[in-house]
């Protein structure tokens, strides 16, 4: 089994990226994410405009990426999936705050990010997992991320996830942990899917699966499989 898990909403209860913005950056910001969410520029054209709206000494921007919480229940959740599935984080955010959590938990998993870089008076961002193919212009195509940690073991592929660059995913995957938008848009889809607000929940859904010998998601999944 694989977990394809996204960060900003999902592991961290809170978006890094938009308190980032709200925090650090001109509220210029805001025009831009609407003109995204309108379909005028796609997911990296946006993300690169916002980034460099933000202002602010090294110091001060590190000590805030470090500072991001995390869902307490996410190295239980770790811990008791670990003996039969991979867990890979795959997030259309920045990579630096996802490192720093995943250090300071002591947890050693693979995740795909944007490359942030500290640079004089802000921030620098690169794209070094960009898919040229990718339909929707994400950073970091989460398709893509899945289909290189499967490695063609045709893994059954379980989402958790909470926003917009996990809707293109949602349709390829057997089963589908949502929340915020995400969950919106499994229900208008009829996607087979569980909500959920904590790590701890995902768990407990997890178990029975355990206690079913696994069969649960592949045998309930109604979602279609598409290429990608």
């Amino acid at each position: 089994m694989l977990f394809v898990v996204d960060f900003d909403g999902t592991v961290a209860p809170e978006d890094t990226v938009d308190a980032l913005l709200e925090r650090f950056a001109d509220p210029e910001w805001r025009r831009i994410e609407e003109q995204w969410v309108r379909g005028e520029m796609d997911s990296r054209q946006c993300m690169a405009a916002q980034i460099a709206l933000v202002a602010g000494d090294e110091q001060a921007l590190e000590e805030f990426l470090q500072s991001v919480e995390i869902d307490p229940d996410f190295p239980a959740f770790v811990d008791g999936v670990s003996g039969f599935a991979d867990v890979v984080i795959a997030s259309d955010g920045l990579d630096y705050p996802i490192a720093h959590a995943l250090g300071r938990l002591g947890l050693s998993l693979p995740f795909y990010a944007n490359r942030v870089a500290f640079r004089r008076g802000g921030l620098g961002i690169s794209f070094p997992h960009r898919e040229a193919a990718c339909v929707v212009g994400s950073g970091v195509c989460k398709c893509a991320v899945a289909r290189r940690v499967d490695a063609g073991r045709s893994l059954p592929l379980v989402l958790i996830g909470d926003g917009r660059s996990d809707l293109c995913i949602a349709r390829a995957a057997d089963y589908v942990f949502a929340r915020g938008t995400l969950r919106r848009f499994c229900e208008a889809e009829n996607i087979n899917h569980s909500p959920f607000e904590t790590f701890g929940d995902v768990l407990s859904v997890v178990r029975r699966w355990e206690a079913r010998k696994f069969e649960e998601p592949a045998r309930e999944c109604e979602c279609p499989r598409t290429p990608g």
